[in-house]
C-alpha cells in the first residue's frame, strides 16, 4: 500500500510539472497551501541567504500570505521591504517597479492576479526586470492558475506557488515550484522523515529534491 501511494504521488508530481511547464518533476514540491509554500522559501532560502541591508520588493496588491512571512524575515534579519504602489485603477506601473529595483534587491515576490481587485500583472516583464538586477523572483499564482495557462520554464521565474482548492481540487494541498538550483541550495524546511538520506547518532545527510 505504501508503494502504491508513493507511485500515485510521483505520478501526480509528474502531471503537475507538465501542467505548469516545469522541466523536471523534482522541481515540484507539495505543501499544504500557497501560504506554506511562501513560508517555506522565506525560512529555507531567506534565512540562509539574506543579510541586513538586503531588500525584498513586493507590491501593494499582495495577499497577506505574501507579506507576513517577509515581514518576519525583515524583523529577524534586518532586510528592508519595499513596495510597488497601486496606481489609480488598480494597476502597477512598470516605471515605478524599475525605479524601486536596485542591486540591493535580492527577491521580487508578487501576485500574478490580485485576490481583491482582480488586477492581472505583466508577469514576464516583471520577472525579466528583476532578474536584470540579479534578483530572484517568486510568483504567487494562486489566483492565476485556475484561469490561465502557466509555463514556468518560458516565464523564467525562480519560484511559483498555488493551491489546489482554488481550482476545485482538495483542500490542504499546495504546490511550490522552484528552479532546481534554487531548491538544491536551500536547507530543508522540516527535519526528519524522507528528507534524510543517511542518519547517525551524531549527524545526518540530506536527501535529494523533492524529498529534501
Amino acid at each position: 500500500l505504501a508503494e502504491e501511494a508513493e507511485d500515485l504521488v510521483n505520478h501526480t508530481r509528474k502531471r503537475t510539472a507538465q501542467f505548469i511547464g516545469a522541466q523536471k518533476p523534482e522541481c515540484v514540491i507539495f505543501t499544504r497551501n500557497t501560504t506554506e509554500s511562501i513560508n517555506l522559501v522565506a525560512y529555507a532560502w531567506g534565512r540562509k541567504f539574506l543579510r541586513s541591508g538586503d531588500e525584498i520588493l513586493l507590491t501593494e496588491l499582495e495577499h497577506h500570505s505574501n507579506l507576513v512571512p517577509w515581514q518576519r524575515l525583515s524583523q529577524e534579519k534586518g532586510v528592508r521591504l519595499r513596495f510597488v504602489p497601486v496606481e489609480e485603477g488598480g494597476t502597477i506601473s512598470l516605471d515605478k517597479v524599475r525605479s524601486l529595483l536596485s542591486p540591493k534587491t535580492k527577491l521580487f515576490s508578487f501576485t500574478a492576479v490580485s485576490n481583491a481587485l482582480g488586477t492581472v500583472v505583466p508577469i514576464k516583464e516583471l520577472v525579466s526586470m528583476a532578474q536584470s538586477y540579479g534578483a530572484l523572483t517568486f510568483v504567487d499564482a494562486a489566483q492565476w492558475i485556475p484561469h490561465k495557462p502557466m509555463d514556468v520554464t518560458g516565464l523564467g521565474c525562480d519560484f511559483l506557488a498555488f493551491s489546489a482548492h482554488k481550482m476545485l481540487g482538495p483542500t490542504g494541498l499546495g504546490v511550490l515550484y522552484g528552479k532546481e538550483n534554487c531548491l538544491e541550495s536551500m536547507d530543508p524546511f522540516l527535519a526528519g522523515g524522507d528528507m534524510i538520506s543517511e542518519v547517525w547518532f551524531e549527524r545526518s545527510t540530506y536527501n535529494h529534491i523533492p524529498n529534501k
